[in-house]
């Protein structure tokens, strides 16, 4: 592994259709590059970066290892399993043992705050019977009107592009789900997965969550996340297993062009440097993609620049003592979304660290800290009674500013299938045709896209164990 030396050289000396460079070391770059160096492909990976990773990453604030921001997966992402476990990561990320969700809602007096949503070891849809029946947060008539605006969701055929165009919000209203029913139910779950509310969610993507994590599987929304900061797993880990893999990573190496040669190979020019490969894979944003893409590679590249994006803010409270006892919750009737315990992750050794995970933050994401330790504090001595008097050590924001592609009605119209009409180039990247919304499971389902994609071309065999998560979906 190289950081940012450079030579002129090609790799000529290595035969036809056996070298690939793959752009991006996010999950989706480091997947491909890994699927691909598995089947025995010789692989480049450029990131511009000095971390791989993407935006799942973490820093140093002092003593602290900080995540940029909480980020959790389901039982169902059977990619990024994979990716763990491919990465030999998969202890450092537990999952629970079955999903349970404390929900605090503030308008409610204290001591009658707590909800739960949780599983039951039954059949679905009988998994959350007992847990829908018994939400306080919903009255009886609308905990009804929610079971059977379930049942008329997962009657959905996500293959119909009809979907696409219609918004999950209004799908919801005229299944009779009142403004209460979607904030305590459908967008807690919705905002942390789709990084929008229901009324700018694609049906097609929001059915999708719903029907894959909470109705096809009794087990398929289980909660995992890292136990570890992001870093150990996205860099140090995933590099290892590159390395393992004898793929070739250069990080802080920005790609400048990509074209086509005479010969059919093609030409990646970083500064100082050419390299030459049989393929590429762009697994970059995709409005960075757009400036990577020869001409005639896709009909319509503008499409890329259509794909909006959603912002993310995050807000990290150091207290000096223990102020919650559990290792998230989230919460109604407040601006805050989800709180996570990262005290043990972060290294922190005395008092405890939380971290504030709001998506869809667009009315927040460029707000100054002083504002937003004035809006938030308080509302998390309202909502944690331990907090009350506590000392805040240390109180700052990380900003994710283009964090995910919006989910927006008609946005599946606009994401590429991961083949372009450039024999050779190939594009692999959480915006891409998964049919996903944009999440870590889809970043790493593009990169295997990308790397089924190349080995078909080649003609090559695929490695089984890249695609074992397919059979346990």
């Amino acid at each position: 592994m190289t950081d940012g030396t450079r030579s002129e050289r090609t790799h000529d000396d290595i035969p036809s259709g056996r070298t690939a460079v793959v752009i991006g070391g996010g999950l989706a770059g480091v997947t491909t590059a890994l699927a691909l160096a598995d089947a025995g492909i010789r692989v480049t990976l450029l990131e511009g970066r000095p971390r791989l990773g993407g935006l799942a990453f973490s820093f140093r604030r002092g003593d602290l290892t900080v995540d940029n921001g909480q980020h959790v997966y389901l039982r169902c992402c059977t990619a990024y399993r994979w990716f763990l476990d491919r990465i030999e990561s998969a202890a450092l990320a537990p999952m629970q043992d079955r999903l349970d969700v404390p929900v605090l809602d503030l308008a409610k007096p204290e001591g009658r705050r707590l909800g739960r949503l949780r599983r039951d070891p039954l059949p679905v849809p009988l998994h959350l019977g007992r847990s829908l029946a018994s939400y306080p947060h919903l009255s009886l008539a609308e905990r009804a009107r929610v079971g059977r605006a379930a049942l008329a969701l997962r009657a959905l055929d996500l293959g119909d592009p009809a979907l696409d165009a219609q918004d999950f919000g209004g799908w919801l209203a005229a299944h009779g789900q009142s403004a209460r029913a979607v904030e305590a139910l459908w967008d807690l779950v919705g905002v942390a997965t789709l990084n929008a509310v229901a009324r700018d969610s694609s049906l097609a993507l929001a059915a999708m969550v719903f029907k894959t994590g909470l109705l096809s599987d009794p087990g398929a929304a289980d909660i995992g996340w890292a136990h570890v900061p992001l870093g150990e797993l996205h860099d140090e880990l995933a590099r290892k297993a590159l390395d393992s893999a004898g793929v070739r990573t250069e990080v802080r190496t920005r790609v400048t062009s990509v074209s086509h040669n005479e010969n059919g190979t093609w030409s990646v020019q970083v500064p100082g440097e050419t390299h030459t490969a049989d393929t590429v894979v762009l697994a970059v944003a995709q409005r960075e993609a757009y400036d990577l893409l020869p001409e005639g590679a896709l009909d319509a590249p503008e499409n890329l620049l259509e794909i909006g994006t959603a912002p993310i803010l995050n807000v990290h409270v150091v207290y000096d003592r223990t102020v919650l006892t559990k290792p998230f919750f989230a919460a109604l009737g407040s601006p805050v979304q989800w709180v996570f315990d990262r005290t043990h992750a972060s290294g922190l050794r005395e008092g405890q660290y939380l971290a504030l995970s709001q998506s869809a933050a667009q009315d927040e994401i460029d707000a100054p800290v002083a504002v937003l330790r004035e809006r938030y504090l308080p509302e998390l001595e309202r909502l944690l009674p331990g907090a009350r008097g506590a000392g805040v050590k240390d109180f700052f924001v990380t900003r994710e500013r283009t964090a995910t592609f919006a989910p927006t009605p008609g946005v599946g119209r606009l994401r590429p299938g991961t083949r372009t009409k450039a024999p050779g180039l190939y594009l692999a990247g959480a915006w891409t045709a998964t049919g996903w919304p944009a999440t870590m499971e889809s970043a790493v389902r593009s990169g295997v896209n990308a790397a089924d994609a190349v080995l078909r071309t080649l003609g090559r065999p695929r490695p089984r164990h890249l695609f074992e998560f397919e059979e346990a979906a």
